[in-house]
Protein backbone atom coordinates (compact mmCIF):
# COMPACT_ATOMS: atom_id res chain seq x y z
CA UNK A 1 0.00 0.00 0.00
CA UNK A 2 1.79 3.12 -1.00
CA UNK A 3 1.22 5.91 1.44
CA UNK A 4 1.37 10.05 0.21
CA UNK A 5 4.13 11.59 0.63
CA UNK A 6 4.66 14.81 3.02
CA UNK A 7 6.86 17.80 3.04
CA UNK A 8 8.20 18.43 6.69
CA UNK A 9 9.94 20.61 8.44
CA UNK A 10 13.68 19.16 9.66
CA UNK A 11 16.19 20.15 11.74
CA UNK A 12 19.82 18.07 11.94
CA UNK A 13 22.77 18.86 13.80
CA UNK A 14 25.49 17.12 11.24
CA UNK A 15 27.54 19.69 10.13
CA UNK A 16 27.88 20.94 13.90
CA UNK A 17 28.36 17.46 15.26
CA UNK A 18 31.07 16.80 12.26
CA UNK A 19 33.19 19.76 13.16
CA UNK A 20 33.02 19.42 16.64
CA UNK A 21 34.33 15.75 16.27
CA UNK A 22 37.06 16.83 13.75
CA UNK A 23 38.14 19.90 16.89
CA UNK A 24 38.48 16.88 19.14
CA UNK A 25 40.18 14.82 17.66
CA UNK A 26 42.64 16.89 16.13
CA UNK A 27 42.88 19.21 19.79
CA UNK A 28 43.18 15.90 22.10
CA UNK A 29 44.82 13.87 19.85
CA UNK A 30 48.32 13.75 22.26
CA UNK A 31 45.76 12.48 24.90
CA UNK A 32 44.00 9.89 23.62
CA UNK A 33 44.26 6.91 20.91
CA UNK A 34 40.96 7.31 19.28
CA UNK A 35 37.11 8.51 20.62
CA UNK A 36 35.56 5.20 21.61
CA UNK A 37 32.81 3.36 19.33
CA UNK A 38 29.59 3.28 21.72
CA UNK A 39 26.00 2.68 21.32
CA UNK A 40 24.83 4.72 24.27
CA UNK A 41 26.14 8.77 25.45
CA UNK A 42 26.70 6.97 28.65
CA UNK A 43 27.31 3.72 30.53
CA UNK A 44 23.91 2.43 32.37
CA UNK A 45 25.93 2.40 35.55
CA UNK A 46 27.24 6.15 35.47
CA UNK A 47 27.37 8.47 38.21
CA UNK A 48 28.90 12.02 37.70
CA UNK A 49 27.65 12.83 41.02
CA UNK A 50 30.77 10.02 42.49
CA UNK A 51 33.16 12.04 41.11
CA UNK A 52 33.04 14.57 43.30
CA UNK A 53 35.53 18.07 43.62
CA UNK A 54 35.22 18.33 39.87
CA UNK A 55 36.81 18.02 37.39
CA UNK A 56 37.80 14.79 38.04
CA UNK A 57 38.99 12.30 35.48
CA UNK A 58 36.16 10.30 35.18
CA UNK A 59 34.10 13.42 34.07
CA UNK A 60 36.75 13.81 31.13
CA UNK A 61 36.27 9.87 30.39
CA UNK A 62 32.34 10.72 30.14
CA UNK A 63 33.21 13.21 27.81
CA UNK A 64 35.12 11.35 25.73
CA UNK A 65 32.30 8.53 25.38
CA UNK A 66 29.61 10.98 24.74
CA UNK A 67 31.99 11.93 21.55
CA UNK A 68 32.28 8.27 20.82
CA UNK A 69 28.49 8.18 20.60
CA UNK A 70 28.06 11.12 18.37
CA UNK A 71 30.82 9.73 15.90
CA UNK A 72 28.95 6.77 15.35
CA UNK A 73 25.27 8.89 15.26
CA UNK A 74 25.95 12.60 13.71
CA UNK A 75 23.11 12.40 10.93
CA UNK A 76 20.27 12.22 13.20
CA UNK A 77 17.32 14.52 12.30
CA UNK A 78 14.41 16.27 14.09
CA UNK A 79 11.20 15.93 11.82
CA UNK A 80 8.23 18.72 12.76
CA UNK A 81 5.36 17.05 11.47
CA UNK A 82 2.06 19.30 12.27
CA UNK A 83 -0.81 16.17 12.00
CA UNK A 84 -2.21 15.42 14.81
CA UNK A 85 -1.94 12.28 16.76
CA UNK A 86 -5.29 9.89 17.31
CA UNK A 87 -6.12 9.41 20.63
CA UNK A 88 -8.65 7.65 22.22
CA UNK A 89 -11.28 9.64 24.81
CA UNK A 90 -11.38 5.85 26.73
CA UNK A 91 -7.91 5.57 27.60
CA UNK A 92 -7.73 9.26 29.32
CA UNK A 93 -10.14 8.58 33.21
CA UNK A 94 -12.72 11.12 33.80
CA UNK A 95 -15.00 12.04 36.67
CA UNK A 96 -16.85 14.57 37.82
CA UNK A 97 -14.55 16.75 40.10
CA UNK A 98 -17.26 19.74 40.78
CA UNK A 99 -17.41 18.77 44.51
CA UNK A 100 -13.85 19.41 45.11
CA UNK A 101 -13.05 22.24 42.56
CA UNK A 102 -16.08 24.75 42.14
CA UNK A 103 -16.41 26.27 38.67
CA UNK A 104 -13.04 26.05 38.53
CA UNK A 105 -11.71 27.31 35.04
CA UNK A 106 -8.30 27.94 32.88
CA UNK A 107 -6.24 30.87 33.49
CA UNK A 108 -7.19 32.92 30.20
CA UNK A 109 -4.91 35.78 28.99
CA UNK A 110 -7.22 38.78 29.35
CA UNK A 111 -5.78 40.64 26.10
CA UNK A 112 -5.11 37.50 23.60
CA UNK A 113 -5.79 37.88 20.00
CA UNK A 114 -8.09 36.08 18.02
CA UNK A 115 -6.76 33.42 17.41
CA UNK A 116 -5.66 32.20 13.62
CA UNK A 117 -4.92 29.29 11.75
CA UNK A 118 -5.40 25.28 12.88
CA UNK A 119 -6.12 24.55 16.21
CA UNK A 120 -2.87 23.31 17.94
CA UNK A 121 -3.27 19.35 20.00
CA UNK A 122 0.05 19.72 23.04
CA UNK A 123 1.21 16.27 24.00
CA UNK A 124 3.53 15.70 26.76
CA UNK A 125 5.57 12.17 28.04
CA UNK A 126 6.67 12.42 31.69
CA UNK A 127 8.86 10.20 34.08
CA UNK A 128 10.46 10.29 36.87
CA UNK A 129 13.54 8.08 37.62
CA UNK A 130 13.37 7.61 41.40
CA UNK A 131 16.19 8.23 43.99
CA UNK A 132 18.50 8.06 41.18
CA UNK A 133 21.18 10.71 42.79
CA UNK A 134 23.21 8.42 44.65
CA UNK A 135 24.60 11.25 47.13
CA UNK A 136 21.45 13.07 48.22
CA UNK A 137 18.87 10.56 47.02
CA UNK A 138 16.86 13.13 44.83
CA UNK A 139 14.76 11.86 42.02
CA UNK A 140 15.01 12.71 38.32
CA UNK A 141 12.19 14.12 36.43
CA UNK A 142 11.82 14.17 32.23
CA UNK A 143 9.19 15.86 30.45
CA UNK A 144 8.78 16.17 26.73
CA UNK A 145 6.64 18.04 25.03
CA UNK A 146 5.07 18.13 21.58
CA UNK A 147 3.28 20.58 19.59
CA UNK A 148 1.19 18.22 17.25
CA UNK A 149 3.50 15.62 16.24
CA UNK A 150 6.72 18.28 16.58
CA UNK A 151 8.99 17.54 19.70
CA UNK A 152 9.37 21.29 21.12
CA UNK A 153 10.16 21.28 24.53
CA UNK A 154 12.67 19.40 26.66
CA UNK A 155 13.33 19.05 30.16
CA UNK A 156 15.40 17.10 32.53
CA UNK A 157 16.34 17.82 36.10
CA UNK A 158 17.00 16.97 39.50
CA UNK A 159 13.74 17.25 41.52
CA UNK A 160 14.02 19.73 44.61
CA UNK A 161 12.71 17.06 47.28
CA UNK A 162 13.77 14.33 48.20
CA UNK A 163 10.79 11.43 47.73
CA UNK A 164 10.38 8.51 49.61
CA UNK A 165 9.02 6.41 47.47
CA UNK A 166 8.90 6.08 43.27
CA UNK A 167 4.58 7.10 43.57
CA UNK A 168 5.99 10.37 45.43
CA UNK A 169 8.36 11.12 42.65
CA UNK A 170 6.39 10.55 39.72
CA UNK A 171 3.58 12.69 40.97
CA UNK A 172 6.36 16.15 41.14
CA UNK A 173 7.05 14.90 37.95
CA UNK A 174 3.81 15.16 36.73
CA UNK A 175 3.47 18.81 39.04
CA UNK A 176 5.73 19.94 36.79
CA UNK A 177 4.77 18.74 33.93
CA UNK A 178 1.46 20.90 34.17
CA UNK A 179 3.11 23.89 35.24
CA UNK A 180 4.78 24.22 32.06
CA UNK A 181 2.19 23.23 30.58
CA UNK A 182 0.01 25.72 31.82
CA UNK A 183 2.49 28.42 31.23
CA UNK A 184 3.12 27.55 27.40
CA UNK A 185 -0.94 27.09 27.25
CA UNK A 186 -0.82 30.92 28.38
CA UNK A 187 2.06 31.85 25.97
CA UNK A 188 0.72 30.06 22.48
CA UNK A 189 -2.95 32.17 23.59
CA UNK A 190 -1.13 35.53 23.54
CA UNK A 191 0.36 34.40 20.16
CA UNK A 192 -3.19 33.90 18.70
CA UNK A 193 -2.68 30.28 18.42
CA UNK A 194 -6.04 28.43 18.72
CA UNK A 195 -5.23 25.27 21.03
CA UNK A 196 -7.11 21.88 20.10
CA UNK A 197 -9.02 20.90 24.09
CA UNK A 198 -6.97 19.56 27.14
CA UNK A 199 -3.50 18.69 26.79
CA UNK A 200 -2.64 15.22 26.89
CA UNK A 201 -0.39 13.87 29.72
CA UNK A 202 1.44 10.47 29.26
CA UNK A 203 2.56 8.78 32.33
CA UNK A 204 3.89 5.16 32.69
CA UNK A 205 2.77 4.61 36.54
CA UNK A 206 -0.49 3.51 36.84
CA UNK A 207 -1.09 4.67 40.72
CA UNK A 208 -0.31 7.83 39.84
CA UNK A 209 -2.65 8.50 36.73
CA UNK A 210 -5.26 6.63 39.10
CA UNK A 211 -5.16 8.95 42.06
CA UNK A 212 -4.87 11.83 39.87
CA UNK A 213 -7.94 11.10 38.22
CA UNK A 214 -10.54 9.58 40.60
CA UNK A 215 -11.65 11.79 43.51
CA UNK A 216 -12.20 9.49 46.02
CA UNK A 217 -8.54 8.75 46.32
CA UNK A 218 -6.96 10.95 48.57
CA UNK A 219 -3.49 11.67 49.18
CA UNK A 220 -2.08 12.41 53.06
CA UNK A 221 1.47 13.17 53.12
CA UNK A 222 1.30 17.11 53.04
CA UNK A 223 4.03 17.91 49.93
CA UNK A 224 2.11 15.25 48.04
CA UNK A 225 -1.42 16.73 48.87
CA UNK A 226 -0.35 19.90 46.99
CA UNK A 227 0.92 17.98 43.81
CA UNK A 228 -2.70 15.67 43.93
CA UNK A 229 -4.86 19.10 44.16
CA UNK A 230 -2.68 21.03 41.73
CA UNK A 231 -2.83 18.24 38.99
CA UNK A 232 -6.66 17.06 39.43
CA UNK A 233 -7.60 20.78 39.72
CA UNK A 234 -6.00 21.47 36.46
CA UNK A 235 -8.22 18.82 35.26
CA UNK A 236 -10.98 19.82 36.53
CA UNK A 237 -10.39 23.18 34.43
CA UNK A 238 -10.29 20.95 31.39
CA UNK A 239 -6.38 21.99 30.98
CA UNK A 240 -5.12 18.70 30.87
CA UNK A 241 -6.01 15.27 30.91
CA UNK A 242 -3.51 12.29 32.13
CA UNK A 243 -3.37 8.98 30.39
CA UNK A 244 -1.11 5.34 31.24
CA UNK A 245 1.47 4.43 29.00
CA UNK A 246 3.72 1.56 29.17
CA UNK A 247 7.17 2.42 30.41
CA UNK A 248 8.52 0.52 27.14
CA UNK A 249 6.58 3.47 25.00
CA UNK A 250 7.39 6.23 27.26
CA UNK A 251 9.88 7.91 25.40
CA UNK A 252 11.08 10.42 28.16
CA UNK A 253 12.28 7.37 29.53
CA UNK A 254 15.62 8.80 27.81
CA UNK A 255 15.34 12.01 30.20
CA UNK A 256 15.25 10.35 33.32
CA UNK A 257 17.89 7.37 33.27
CA UNK A 258 20.85 5.79 31.43
CA UNK A 259 19.40 3.18 29.53
CA UNK A 260 21.29 0.46 27.48
CA UNK A 261 21.84 0.62 23.72
CA UNK A 262 18.94 -1.05 22.61
CA UNK A 263 15.73 0.64 24.69
CA UNK A 264 17.89 4.00 23.56
CA UNK A 265 17.75 3.15 20.23
CA UNK A 266 14.17 2.17 19.91
CA UNK A 267 12.61 5.42 22.10
CA UNK A 268 15.36 7.55 20.18
CA UNK A 269 14.22 6.31 16.92
CA UNK A 270 10.95 7.85 17.58
CA UNK A 271 12.26 11.41 17.94
CA UNK A 272 15.13 11.23 15.57
CA UNK A 273 15.16 10.25 12.17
Amino acid sequence: MAFPSKILWALSSYQYVKEALRNVEENLQSQIKALPRVNQPLPTDYHPELDINSPRIGHLEAVYHIFGYLKCHDKSTMVFDGTYLHWKDSDFPSDDWSEFYHNVEEDLPPNAPPPRGMPVQINIFVDASHSRNKLNRRSHTGVLIYLNQSPTIWFSKSQKTMETSTFGSEFVALRVATERIKSLRYKLRMMGVLLDGPVNILVDNDSVVKNATIPSLMLQKKHNTICYHFVPENIAANTIRVAYIPSSENLVDMFTKLLGATKLKTLAQRILY
